[in-house]
């Protein structure tokens, strides 16, 4: 099945997933994640309305970014060096992993004008996960007041590598209560109002929790 024809099942389920959450479908923007797969198979999903692409190395997006034709938006979709922030934030329109002061403080020190950003949050629990633990979000995201370029249009988690629904759908339910949160305490500087999470496996689970940026990889482009 070539990506024309995936991205055609993907857009039924996302409107069959919206329908059941009595939500629009036009509020679920899908992140296509490029990352494994060649810049021909970009351009593809390019081509079949998927605009905007998720990279999580700087070398796979430049490269990307450099071939492709079209409107695009680039998502950096993974961890993020500080080390490497001067040699790609100026090449990104969405940074989905901001999980440490000290990123934020880089990104405002080499950044041209506003970054939006998600705020990673480790909502699992699990060790090897990165992002800001739930009980620290809301101090964490004061504190990056005082960097004048950072925008947090929402947080970011990933779920569980599981098949129970159950534990999908208490991951997705728990960022979107925390997303409601911040509302309360409405930061200038953090709107949050979007959420991204869900992915090839859950993204229809995300959805009906509330999802409005799905990372989708080997569903759409394959492996």
């Amino acid at each position: 099945m070539d990506v024309i024809e995936k991205g055609k099942r993907i857009k039924m389920n996302i409107n069959a997933a919206s329908a059941r959450a009595g939500r629009s479908a036009d509020d679920v923007t899908v992140v296509a994640v490029t990352k494994y797969v060649t810049n021909e198979r970009a351009q593809e999903a390019a081509d079949a309305g998927f605009f905007h692409l998720g990279e999580n190395r700087l070398e796979g997006l430049l490269e990307k970014k450099e071939v492709l034709t079209g409107q695009t938006v680039w998502h950096f979709i993974g961890s993020l060096q500080s080390r490497k922030v001067k040699d790609v934030i100026n090449d990104i329109d969405y940074l989905h992993s901001l999980d440490r002061l000290s990123l934020a403080k880089e990104i405002n020190k080499r950044a041209d004008g506003e970054i939006k950003c998600f705020v990673q949050v480790n909502v699992s629990g699990e060790e090897q996960k990165h992002g800001i633990s739930p009980e620290n979000i809301i101090e964490f995201i004061d504190q990056l007041s005082k960097y004048d370029k950072i925008k947090v249009v929402g947080l970011m988690t990933m779920a569980p590598h599981t098949t129970d629904e159950k534990i999908l759908r208490k991951c997705f339910k728990d960022l979107s209560k925390l997303k409601e949160t911040i509302h309360t305490h409405g930061f200038l500087h953090a709107p949050c109002t979007e959420l991204s999470m869900g992915m090839s496996n859950d993204y229809e689970i995300a959805i009906e929790e509330g999802a409005t940026f799905v990372r989708i990889g080997s569903a759409l482009v394959g492996e």
